[in-house]
């Protein structure tokens, strides 16, 4: 019997999955390899990698069909700026003597040092407390209660603490029927929502409720319903993430409403609102986070979807809402990693992760649009291809693709859209935030800017009970 014998190839091509080592080894033989950056998903947990095939697997049907109902409602509601008003007469559920705070829910001992701060000025400027020492006595023995403010169709921005008289706008979802809430922006420099207590920043809290909220009523009286993210899909375009930085939204706000304002007049109080505007560069910012939560209140009413409905953090802990659950699922808040701090402060002076505004990036702004935003590439690493890696790794844990915000930088092509809890889970991609940073103690304010990423642990808690509730 003749036995043939054949050659190997002198030169191979190699595609390697899963260890780095194995590619190395091969390139140091200058060798042709490709490598895969395989692993096993769900970071190889026996838990999650069964929740993750039980979840592509017994009810895959139906969440994507699901899936695609709450997309089409982030995607299609059109959110508008109806009003400002009082928190107690625009919330039915706000209790009395509560005030309502980022994050998940969360008793006054383990509250971060700057929200302590806002919750103090909040007291104060709600006239339950003379001062700050007081209010920190009313807090800690619960005569002023604390209640989570997406628990009650309302979101706050970084260290906010918001009460019965302080005035929020009015985002109504109309095909929805959902309405969101958020507090009127405070404006920049010495001021509660960035941990300050000062005689000042309570000040501004009041000129919020006295002055500026009669004004800003009286201007949309005359301007009529404002298309929130009609304005937004402009201002990306502009080079805003509509997060990190609003000033061109902003400005297209201002101009619609110009006229209006102009009729003001100038009186001291008139005057005194102009010059707030013409200072806060990020007015829109809170307009935009009341009409994602109309957005998100509106997926909420979709049963057995997938997709992340709540991201939000206190400054302690961090907490995730799927689908239709009610439930918060918590870990602790993240740091705040991609960063460029204020000269003389470091990560070292930096407080965790803070605020609702996260909200932004589960309907396609924030870090989802990144790579539209030369201003946000500076927090990640300085460069576009930087920015475009942020957002395509958005895309990947994402089930679709905005049809209002588009990228310029990407050929118009849409940001990404709807967070799916498996794809987080599977990938070990979590969403970015772009976001401010607050001094972790001392009192200062804000101290830089940056990109935290939002920590795996809460997504694996909501896939497992996510997928426990349909067997």
């Amino acid at each position: 019997m003749e036995t043939t014998l054949h050659k190997l190839p002198e030169n191979a091509a190699v595609i390697n999955v899963g260890l780095p080592l194995f590619a190395e080894a091969i390139r140091e033989q200058d060798a042709e390899v490709i490598h895969v950056d395989w692993r096993v998903p769900s970071g190889n947990s026996p838990v999650l990698l069964r929740a993750l095939t039980d979840s592509y697997a017994m009810n895959s049907l139906e969440y994507d069909k699901a899936n695609v109902e709450a997309i089409r409602r982030i995607d299609k509601g059109v959110p508008i700026l109806i009003g400002v008003a009082a928190a107690r007469d625009a919330l039915s559920t706000l209790p009395d003597r509560t005030l309502l705070h980022a994050g998940p829910p969360i008793a006054y001992e383990f509250v971060c040092d700057p929200v302590r701060r806002s919750m103090r000025a909040a007291t104060v400027a709600e006239g339950w407390a003379q001062d700050v020492e007081t209010a920190d006595r009313l807090l800690a023995d619960g005569s002023v209660a604390l209640a989570a403010a997406n628990d009650h169709g309302t979101v706050v921005p970084m260290a906010s603490a918001i009460g019965p008289t302080t005035p929020v706008w009015i985002a109504e979802n109309a095909e929805s029927g959902t309405v969101g809430f958020a507090p009127v922006n405070q404006g920049p420099g010495d001021v509660p929502w960035f941990g300050r207590e000062s005689p000042a920043a309570i000040e501004r809290l009041i000129f919020l409720r006295e002055v500026a909220q009669p004004r800003i009523a009286q201007i949309l009286k005359e301007s009529g319903p404002i298309d929130i993210l009609s304005l937004a899909s402009q201002g990306v375009q502009m080079g805003d993430d509509v997060h990190m930085r609003t000033q061109a939204t902003t400005n297209l706000l201002i101009r619609d409403v110009l006229t209006s304002i102009a009729r003001l007049g100038n009186d001291e109080g008139s005057v005194a609102f102009a010059h707030y505007l013409s200072k806060n560069h990020l007015f829109f910012l809170t307009i935009a986070m009341a009409a994602a939560k109309s957005l998100m209140l509106a997926a909420e009413q979709v049963s057995g979807s997938t997709i992340v409905t709540t991201m939000a953090r206190n400054g302690t802990t961090f907490g995730v809402k799927v689908g239709d659950s009610p439930r918060w699922h918590i870990c602790p808040a993240p740091p705040v990693a991609d960063a460029l701090y204020y000269a003389g402060f470091s990560s070292e002076d930096a407080a965790l992760d803070m605020g609702d505004s996260a909200v932004l990036e589960l309907i396609g702004l924030g870090g989802a649009a990144a790579a539209g935003s030369p201003a946000v590439a500076a927090f990640l690493g300085g460069s576009m291809s930087d920015a475009a890696r942020a957002t395509e790794d958005m895309r990947r844990i994402c089930v679709s693709e905005s049809s209002r915000f588009k990228l310029p930088t990407m050929s118009f092509r849409g940001t990404p859209l709807g967070v799916d809890v498996r794809k987080v889970v599977e990938t070990g991609i979590s969403p970015k935030v772009t976001t401010g940073i607050l001094h972790l103690s001392s009192g200062v304010g804000q101290i830089g800017a940056g990109v935290a990423t939002a920590p795996l642990e809460g997504f694996g808690q909501a896939l497992v009970e996510l997928v426990n509730q349909g067997k």
